[in-house]
């Protein structure tokens, strides 16, 4: 089991994970939060919110000053402590907002498939969805890799499209809420390896990695660490990982913030 004092990398999902599904309270992880801050213990929130929501939400948590993963692995933000680094202020993984936009729409068109996406609504209607404020709302909308959509149509349908997605290069991810359309090679899975290697170039060391989420877009996520936490989520989707043994997966009872303390507690001793 690790300790406080050793070489650790923390990899959090934030809805339904660190933060309340519907209040996006984190209280209850706060104990942990403290600790991990006094050990200087990296925090690296990996989540589907945009770059605007992370930088805030990093201000409230205080994990300002650690790199993090926005929109399911297709933005890596760097701090400015990481300057000198060559894909310093950000590095972006797979197709941007614009190619993803008129993809969609185009493939919407000539099957007539139904969803709608953030493109497609108002603030308003992505705060009723989210139930964000609207000025958070609005910040979930400033997307640069990433589109989240409602899907209205058939399961046939669905798998249609997702099969037209591949056709065109780009995958679809199911998150918490959402379907997410992104880049065929873009997973959180992906940009966690790529910033772990980051961090063991920076150090000269390996580090133990541990990661915590909820959603089938955290699986990837959760594969790509040496210790996983899973925490129930609201959704029905199975949360079935590949590379683990049983003593290095932890399946929480409580959910939230509550069931991120639970996993915290199982995995590292104080």
């Amino acid at each position: 089991m690790p300790y406080l004092d050793d070489s650790l990398l923390i990899f959090t999902d934030l809805d339904g994970s660190l933060l309340d599904h519907n209040t996006y309270s984190w209280q209850a992880a706060a104990p942990w939060l403290t600790r991990l801050a006094q050990h200087k213990i990296p925090v690296i929130i990996t989540t589907s919110k945009t770059v605007a929501e992370v930088t805030l939400l990093q201000q409230r948590l205080g994990l300002s000053g650690y790199p993090f993963i926005a929109e399911n692995g297709s933005v890596v933000c760097l701090p400015e402590s990481w300057q000198r680094h060559p894909d310093s202020p950000r590095k972006i993984f797979g197709s941007d907002y614009v190619h993803i936009r008129a993809v969609i729409g185009q493939l919407r068109q000539q099957f007539d498939f139904e969803f709608r996406g953030f493109g497609d609504v108002t603030v308003a209607q992505v705060a009723d969805w989210t139930g964000l404020p609207v000025n958070d709302a609005h910040l979930a909308m400033q997307r640069e890799g990433s589109e989240p959509l409602v899907w209205f149509g058939s399961d046939g349908d669905l798998r249609r499209f997702e099969q037209k997605l591949v056709q065109e290069g780009l995958t679809l991810t199911r998150g918490g809420r959402f379907w997410h359309v992104m880049g065929a090679s873009v997973s959180k899975g992906a940009a966690v390896a790529w910033l772990t290697g980051e961090y063991r170039t920076q150090r000269g060391h390996r580090m133990t990695t541990l990661g915590l989420g909820d959603g089938p877009n955290d699986i990837s996520m959760l594969n790509a660490v040496d210790r996983a936490v899973v925490i129930p989520g609201h959704h029905n989707h199975a949360m079935t990982l590949d590379h683990h043994h049983g003593d290095t997966v932890f399946r929480t009872r409580a959910g939230g913030p509550e069931g991120w303390g639970e996993g915290m507690d199982h995995f590292i001793s104080c």
